[in-house]
């Protein structure tokens, strides 16, 4: 490698540092945002699929990081792990979700599954109400 290739590897390396942020959270943040104000239920299962791989995938990375040091390419794969995860062509977090979590969740989760059809916007709204309404006194 001559001198005149240094400018290029640290470009390449600046850029690579950069896309571990931009598809791990910039994107995910900026798409669970256009979800939350679209219709669609499609968009919020996605995303909050993404969340929650990214979420255990974190935790298990600080967990296991005395072994993960050993392997140089880890944050490669980690960062193609969580493209698939993130990009609307693969939708991987629904993917996993819907094929593997969910049938987990049957099988052995029981309460988890039961819905509640009050949202917790509603029942925060009315325990903030019960917390400010003045109590009769009786005499």
């Amino acid at each position: 490698m001559g001198s005149d290739d240094k400018p290029l590897l640290t470009l390449l390396s600046f850029l690579h540092s950069l896309a571990g942020p931009a598809v791990m959270l910039l994107y995910p943040l900026y798409a669970s945002v256009r979800a939350i104000e679209s219709t669609s239920k499609v968009d919020d299962e996605q995303w909050l699929a993404y969340w929650i791989f990214y979420s255990f995938l974190t935790l298990m990375e600080m967990v296991l990081e005395p072994l993960l040091v050993w392997i140089p390419i880890w944050y490669d794969i980690k960062l193609a792990f969580v493209a698939w995860l993130v990009l609307p062509h693969f939708r991987g977090a629904a993917f996993i979700y819907e094929n593997h979590v969910r049938e987990l969740l049957r099988k052995y989760g029981g309460n988890l599954l039961v819905k509640d059809h009050t949202s917790p916007a509603t029942k925060a709204k009315n325990r903030f109400v019960d917390a400010i309404t003045p109590k009769k006194v009786e005499d």
